[in-house]
């Protein structure tokens, strides 16, 4: 049987084999095959060749701020090989339950910026996947906590005479840790007492006032996961008569 015989054959389902003997010089090469080569991943591979397929993941190095209350808030999301636009998704450390990013913006391959409006404190993952479906998940990285909420109105704290005791003026802001003055001035010998289960106390006896003076300060509460809440008050302290001075 000649090789055009054979290849008849083959052509009409007779003989469904196709052997080096059937070629003319008894090799089946690339260059004989109408489509020598398939592409991979944008890689021509020759057939009976290899490629190295990479995939290229998104990565994941920080946040800011790792702390936001429940208010949708903007978190800013740095890494690496981010395609605009990722989907982002905060997932709690404890349930598992997801929160997607309300809006995520792409400020460009390592900057990602997500807002997210998460009613649960917690500590959560982030979930962030490209496009293409390539995808990171960073550990607990965000915390989601109330700020210290104040429960001591703002404003005048009282009037005392100068010299007298200021007894304990109570502080209070829920959840705070500890309590500063950032601004203002005490009467002085006043001295804040920084409580560490919501409460702070100013104390003393004072001193050294000569005319009424009315003193202005402001308190800062902190929290565990370092949020602050500020808060203005004052004090006033009187001379009387007796300690005004000298009449002659």
């Amino acid at each position: 049987m000649t090789k055009a015989r054979d290849l008849a054959n083959f052509v009409s389902g007779t003989n469904s084999a196709i052997t080096t003997t059937q070629i003319d010089d008894d090799a089946v090469t690339n260059a004989k095959i109408a489509n020598e080569s398939i592409t991979i991943n944008g890689s021509a591979v020759n057939l009976g060749g290899s490629v190295t397929v990479g995939e290229t993941k998104p990565t994941f190095s920080s946040i800011s701020p790792s702390t936001i209350e429940n208010t949708q808030t903007s978190v800013t999301i740095s890494g690496g090989n981010f395609v605009t636009v990722p989907l982002v998704t905060a997932i709690h450390s404890t349930t598992g339950a997801l929160t997607v990013a309300d809006e995520v913006s792409f400020t460009n391959a390592s900057t990602i910026v997500a807002k997210f409006t998460i009613s649960v404190d917690g500590t959560y993952k982030l979930y962030i996947e490209n496009p293409d479906g390539m995808a990171v998940q960073s550990g607990a990285v965000l915390t989601v906590s109330d700020a210290p909420a104040w429960t001591t109105s703002a404003g005048s704290l009282g009037t005392f005479a100068s010299g007298a005791s200021f007894g304990t003026i109570n502080l209070t802001a829920t959840d705070s840790t500890s309590m500063a003055k950032t601004s203002g001035t005490f009467p002085g010998g006043m001295t804040l007492n920084s409580g560490g289960s919501g409460t702070s106390t100013l104390t003393g006896t004072e001193s050294g006032a000569t005319s009424e003076t009315t003193y202005s300060f402001t308190i800062r509460a902190t929290d565990a996961q370092g949020q602050t809440a500020d808060r203005a008050f004052s004090i006033t302290i009187t001379v009387g008569i007796n300690n005004s001075g000298q009449f002659n």
